[in-house]
């Protein structure tokens, strides 16, 4: 089998089932007819959203040995994105995670099924298979592309932190999205509950190494007691780009000696998981055919980053609506 073009961004983390209630409803309550499952992942998203857009990816995760973690094999391999770092798991079960949505579309995590009472495959993603896997990929690559969801567990945060340290003597660039969800980090907590002290240390190494940060405004209020990103890049001894996403409401921005606000695209809102995922894409996109734009003219990113955020809320899950380049175009042009 012929390989495929080499990744020009490395997603690295979770892949998992979004299991949607519906629309104002409970997902714990209800029944296999109500609900909608759905292959997600914050940076699995990434990798799919990537590939459709046309700029090749990988994946580098751990799934377990069920159906779950088949469909997603299946799934990527037809978007054409890289699994030659996927560690499958014979002990413990892919993740499911229960999704809350409110009657406008907006979601919330409410919890997890599927666990035997041993964790889940994602949490046990190995430092010795990232060791062994990642430097071929490195070798091509652009980015790495990372979240905080694997320091919530002790081997997924080695593994994680492994990467980071192979992808900096690589010389490839970190794209950290905070992506701050509690209900990972303690089950029992609430979902709008802020990172406790002890997460804000193990957080803060990476926000210190990465060369593009992507955060929700309460992420960055948390983080930094601001919300404005050129307050956060001067606060970082490595100075990153800084993206501040605020839901339907606005993006603000700031990348090198460019800077700037622009209101999110206002569409029908089916289901929003996913829509800041498809937002990193389109803009590591952007980055990767256009490197110049991260020391300025980011304004062009960040409207192309915006299209495909607004395009997944349109659609039902994280994965399926996710466009191609052509399309957010096209979203963009009836725009001007």
């Amino acid at each position: 089998m012929a390989a495929g073009p080499t990744p020009q961004v490395i997603c690295l983390g979770e892949a998992l089932v979004d299991r949607l209630g519906p629309l104002g409803g409970d997902p714990f309550t209800a029944g296999p007819e109500q609900s909608d499952d759905r292959l997600g992942g914050a940076p699995a998203n990434v990798a799919c959203a990537l590939a459709r857009l046309g700029t090749p990816s990988a994946f580098v995760g751990r799934l377990g040995s069920d159906a779950i973690g088949a469909a997603f094999q299946q799934l990527m391999r037809e978007r054409g994105v890289d699994l030659s770092g996927l560690q499958r798991d014979p002990i413990h079960p892919s993740r499911v995670v229960l999704v809350r949505r409110d009657a406008s579309g907006d979601r919330s995590f409410g919890g997890f099924s599927g666990d035997q009472g041993d964790g889940f495959a994602d949490q046990a993603l190995q430092a010795s298979g990232v060791q062994a896997s990642l430097p071929p990929l490195l070798a091509g690559a652009r980015w790495l592309q990372i979240g905080t969801i694997p320091l919530a567990s002790a081997l997924s945060a080695e593994a994680l932190v492994a990467a980071v340290q192979l992808a900096v003597d690589a010389g490839v660039a970190i794209a950290l999205d905070v992506n701050w969800r509690p209900t990972f980090w303690d089950v029992s907590a609430p979902a709008d509950a802020g990172p406790t002290p002890a997460a804000v240390a193990a957080i803060r190494p990476l926000l210190e190494q990465a060369g593009l940060i992507k955060l929700a405004a309460e992420e960055a209020q948390w983080l930094f007691g601001s919300r404005d990103p050129v307050v956060i890049r001067a606060g970082l001894p490595q100075h990153p780009a800084v993206v501040v996403t605020d839901g339907g409401a606005q993006v603000a921005w700031c990348f090198g000696s460019s800077s700037g606000v622009m209101p999110a695209y206002p569409v029908a809102v089916v289901d929003s998981t996913g829509a800041g995922d498809a937002f990193l894409a389109g803009l590591l996109h952007q980055l990767c055919l256009q490197p110049q734009l991260l020391d300025g003219g980011s304004a062009e990113a960040v409207r192309f980053a915006s299209a495909c955020g607004a395009l997944v809320c349109s659609g039902a899950g994280a994965i399926d609506p996710q466009p191609t380049h052509e399309q957010a175009e096209a979203f963009l042009a009836k725009r001007v």
